[in-house]
């Protein structure tokens, strides 16, 4: 069974506001909670690779400035592909953003890019959630 966190411990990994949490999780929809509150008051529950989107998410509007709605099918690319890898094998690993859905992980230290790209280093978002996890 893959381990999940309540919301309390993903405002802490995120460093996001729990109204922010709320709107982007519930209201728009743009990462979901992999386990929904069953009612209010209760807490959603997020996997390790749901928290990973939230803080990309977040290095896109805080770094780039990026507006996140416009990006919806990029963020449901990433749940997919990200569902299915496991948590070690994303260390050393840079994520390279297109544009649209478009993706694609490459090694850190590579210089294998042949096209514009949005580069976001992922062992800085991996170490936190190594901790809070405890992976």
């Amino acid at each position: 069974m893959m381990p999940l966190v309540p919301t309390r411990q993903a405002l802490q990994l995120t460093g996001l506001s729990a109204p922010t949490l709320r709107e982007w999780t519930s209201r728009r929809a743009l990462i979901p909670a992999d386990v929904p509150p069953k009612n209010q008051g209760s807490p959603a529950q997020y996997s390790w690779q749901t928290i990973l989107l939230l803080r990309l998410a977040v290095t896109l509007r805080d770094r780039f400035h990026l507006e996140l709605q416009a990006h919806r099918s990029l963020f449901a690319s990433l749940r997919r592909g990200l569902r299915g890898r496991s948590f070690i094998a994303l260390w050393d690993k840079a994520l390279a953003l297109h544009g649209h859905d478009e993706w694609l992980l490459v090694d850190a230290g590579a210089e294998l890019l042949r096209q514009d790209a949005v580069v976001i280093l992922l062992d800085p978002h991996l170490l936190v959630l190594s901790k809070g996890f405890a992976l």
